[in-house]
């Protein structure tokens, strides 16, 4: 005989709770210890914040009250404390070289940086997964082997390199493209003072504002980093398409599809690559995240001023708050990246819901 006492089944109100109260969790673990990181790399790298502040000629006195200042006469569980209370409000520290709030200058640097790599990541993807496809597709074909030798090239060579080539060649050459910077001098002035910046995004403010020829301009300056950018990506995400494609064209429901007689069209792009997007959205997060916090030699190459070159020169100034607010600031893009991820799965794949 059943016993009606005994409680069914969770409700699906109750699970979703769980699992949101689970997620919430996970995420407030990570960004604290992403800021216990930062926190401990801050006191034991060998750069001591009063004296790059007050400078080597201050008097005991002065160091004495820039350190009381700083809070770093309590003990570090306190300091701690300080450094997540701050950085829970917006705030992640002063410049040691402009005496700007680092927040401030972050959020003018990292618009740059999201555009390139924007971009590139869109020309990975478009260029990167129907490329992949056609390799597994047609394995040991010349298709396969071309997809793979320029996959390879992207691997072996230095972005760096292919920076300095690009500008020698597209730029000093043939004059093709734009040279280094987002702008060109005369249109850098204009759209400082002529153009309402919504975003910070050049292409995106220019075409907003109806200045067409400043967008014609930006687009010359950001074709060829995001291009080789790109290519790089591409280079990951098409060997990895390739790969996952290849597994999965080999199950057995993929054989009973084609005995059914479906077309080899829809076998592929509806089918197979249903379950090769869930890795798939794991490889195009990871590569957009390395654009937008990896690409430091193209930003210095082509003097783009991004968030990579942001950093770069801070460290090479000893301003660690800049240092450790940009380290922040790319941790929580992992983050965030990770948690849009999860989010995709779902949407992709009914089994994970």
């Amino acid at each position: 005989m059943t016993d009606i006492s005994q409680p069914g089944p969770p409700s699906r109100v109750a699970a979703i709770a769980r699992r949101i109260a689970t997620e919430g969790a996970t995420l407030v673990v990570t960004l604290l210890g992403l800021l216990l990181m930062t926190f401990l790399i801050g006191r034991v790298v060998p750069i001591d914040p009063v004296l790059s502040i007050v400078g080597e000629r201050a008097t005991a006195e002065q160091y004495d009250a820039v350190r009381l200042a700083l809070g770093l006469d309590e003990p570090l569980w306190k300091q701690f404390a300080i450094y997540v209370g701050d950085a829970l409000q917006g705030d992640l520290g002063q410049s040691i070289r402009t005496r700007e709030p680092v927040l401030e200058e972050i959020a003018r640097y990292f618009p740059a940086t999201l555009e390139l790599a924007t971009l590139a990541t869109l020309f990975g993807v478009l260029v990167g997964v129907p490329a992949g496809v056609l390799a597994a597709t047609r394995p040991g074909t010349l298709a396969d082997q071309v997809v793979r030798v320029v996959g390879l090239m992207g691997y072996s060579m230095p972005v760096f390199w292919l920076g300095l080539i690009g500008l020698l060649v597209f730029y000093g050459m043939l004059g093709w493209v734009g040279g280094p910077g987002r702008l060109d001098s005369a249109y850098q002035m204009l759209f400082e003072f002529e153009v309402t910046q919504y975003t910070g995004m050049i292409l995106i403010d220019t075409a907003l504002n109806g200045r067409w020829d400043m967008f014609a301009n930006a687009f010359s300056h950001i074709v060829l980093p995001a291009g080789l950018l790109g290519y790089v990506s591409m280079a990951y995400i098409s060997r990895m398409t390739r790969s996952f494609m290849m597994n999965e064209l080999g199950q057995e429901y993929i054989t009973t599809a084609r005995v059914k007689g479906m077309p080899e069209w829809r076998v592929v792009w509806v089918h197979a690559m249903r379950n090769v997007l869930v890795p798939l959205i794991t490889v195009i997060a990871l590569s957009y995240a390395y654009l937008l916090e990896g690409s430091v030699l193209t930003e210095t190459i082509f003097a783009w001023p991004g968030l990579g070159s942001y950093i770069t020169n801070a460290l090479f100034a000893a301003d660690m708050p800049a240092v450790l607010g940009g380290t922040v600031v790319v941790g929580a893009v992992f983050v965030a990246l990770n948690m849009l991820s999860d989010i995709l799965y779902r949407v992709v794949d009914p089994r994970a819901r």
